[in-house]
């Protein structure tokens, strides 16, 4: 009996072979051009960089051809299944109800030729090995309609937003209508200046590094002579090191940042969140990117919550990361599929936590401080952490192996611990909003999280011998999400398990002992 037409097996679209032979042929062009038109020496040595670039341009053709030959997938009423390998042949399959995210992303290449890479998410575990069903490439027909096919099976959202008649009313606005019952609610939008937020960073070094080497070699391999171009710009001898430190830093600096500006606006220009709705089915979903674009839809039925993360060196401009808390999604993956904004202003990721959460914002609730002793222990451990230094340097410095001034050098680190201990101690907060727990908390980043209570499947609560002393605890609530666990540092002892039995509504009933103080229960077992 012969298979029905929508459940027959596929092939990767056959343009994704002549894309790969218009890399192979681009790969080799830089080397022609600095041989016969630059006249450089046609030798190893001299032409390594551009070498490593065909080299690397034609083995990915050729393993991208190899991989167009053996792959094929198909969407069958159950499963999604994909058949690869050249010499160990796979066959995997994942259950449709299982799907997380669809990833549809396109490279330049790929737009190009009206491919797309799609990435189904399934709560695979990069630390299990395991990994994402990729299908790279279809095209791009082929991959609305997988994407589509796929998001069929999910059910309404669990968020208390407006419906879909609501937002189809408000389409002049923030939303659009995108055919057939599919509608479009847009949440937020693109900003160029957000660019600003993404180039003061320690990595606008890194991304200098890589500018300058590269741009060093490319030149050098068309006969350039960098060092000597440089070393006739100035009189760096009678500049002195100082200076020319103080330049070296500046101009550096200046290169990253603008490199990471530029590279924001490729990866993030057209950036849009929208929530889309077809019938009872609701997605958040983001867009982005210049010359390669992405697109990701989130199943909101998976989402348990949001976080706003405040990075320290840069809470001054108010900035902030936007995560949601959902299950299947990765929250070390690189490409970051849990985060729904890019990096900008904290006051528009409250905005867009309104908007999603719905009149009842869990992060315009008030926390709860915590005690002095919570500070107490900080400054402790501050206090401690930066003396190790000064105690391991004592006896050497006593004994003349090192200088003297290197324990009090190294004592200089206690203001600046007791300063860090305050911050920390500044972030922390709590609150039991309605269905959610908000949990605040970190020193180098200040992340505030809103977490759905039916979504906490265990609860903790522990003491250090410190914690024990100074009458604090701290509890942690866990759930299949986001980083799995959320804890609520060096809350009063006292009443650690009421917290506890309110963030986890009915985890601790059969705990708890009738006639018995419940904190005291829970303390005792």
């Amino acid at each position: 009996m012969s298979e029905p037409a929508a459940e027959q097996w596929q092939r990767l679209s056959s343009r994704v072979v002549w894309v790969d032979v218009l890399v192979s042929v681009l790969s080799l062009l830089p080397g022609v051009a600095a041989i016969w038109v630059f006249g450089a020496d046609p030798s190893l040595t001299a032409l390594w960089p551009l070498a490593f670039v065909a080299v690397a341009g034609l083995s990915g053709a050729a393993a991208d051809i190899l991989r167009w030959a053996f792959t094929a997938y198909r969407l069958t009423a159950t499963d999604i299944e994909q058949r690869s390998g050249v010499f160990v042949r796979r066959h995997r399959t994942l259950h449709r109800d299982r799907v997380r995210s669809v990833d549809i992303a396109t490279k330049l290449r790929h737009r190009i030729a009206g491919l797309r890479i799609v990435t189904v998410g399934a709560g695979q575990q990069a630390g299990a090995g395991e990994a994402a069903l990729v299908l790279d490439a279809l095209s791009a027909a082929d991959a609305d309609a997988l994407r589509e096919d796929l998001f069929n099976t999910t059910v309404a959202s669990p968020w208390p937003t407006a419906t879909t008649a609501d937002v189809l009313d408000t389409t002049d606005k923030r939303g659009e209508r995108e055919g057939g019952d599919r509608a479009a609610e847009v949440l937020a939008v693109f900003k160029p200046w957000w660019a600003v937020y993404n180039m003061f960073s320690i990595w606008a070094y890194a991304m200098a590094a890589g500018l300058l080497w590269g741009g060093f070699w490319l030149l050098s391999s068309f006969g350039i002579d960098v060092v000597g171009v440089v070393a006739n710009m100035a009189d760096w001898d009678s500049l002195g090191w100082v200076v020319i430190t103080i330049l070296v830093l500046a101009v550096t600096g200046l290169l990253g940042a603008l490199g990471l500006g530029v590279n924001f606006l490729l990866s993030y220009w057209k950036f849009e969140l929208a929530r889309i709705r077809t019938g009872d089915h609701s997605h958040l979903r983001t867009r982005r990117g210049l010359l390669s674009t992405r697109e990701v839809l989130r199943d909101e039925l998976r989402m348990r919550g949001m976080s706003i993360s405040e990075p320290l060196l840069w809470r001054w401009m108010r900035m902030a990361d936007t995560n949601v808390i959902t299950t299947g999604l990765n929250a070390w993956d690189p490409q970051e599929p849990t985060a729904i904004l890019p990096r900008g202003p904290v006051t528009e990721s409250h905005r867009v936590a309104g908007k999603i959460f719905g009149p009842e914002n869990p992060f315009e609730a008030t926390l709860t401080k915590h005690p002095r002793t919570a500070l107490r222990r900080r400054l402790w451990w501050g206090t401690a952490g930066s003396a190790a230094a000064p105690a391991a340097l004592l006896l050497p410095a006593l004994t003349g192996v090192i200088p003297g001034w290197m324990p009090w050098a190294a004592a200089a680190a206690w203001p600046p611990a007791l300063l860090a201990a305050v911050v920390a101690y500044r972030a922390l907060g709590h609150a039991i909003a309605d269905e959610y727990v908000v949990v605040r908390s970190g020193l180098l980043s200040r992340t505030t999280s809103a977490l759905r209570r039916d979504a906490v499947s265990t609860v903790a609560v522990r003491q250090s011998l410190l914690q024990r002393r100074l009458g604090l605890a701290t509890v942690s609530a866990m759930t299949a999400a986001g980083w799995s666990t959320y804890e609520i540092p060096d809350v009063p002892a006292d009443q650690a398990a009421g917290l506890a039995s309110d963030a986890a509504p009915g985890v601790l009933c059969d705990f708890i002992e009738q006639g018995r103080p419940l904190a005291s229960t829970i303390m005792a077992k």
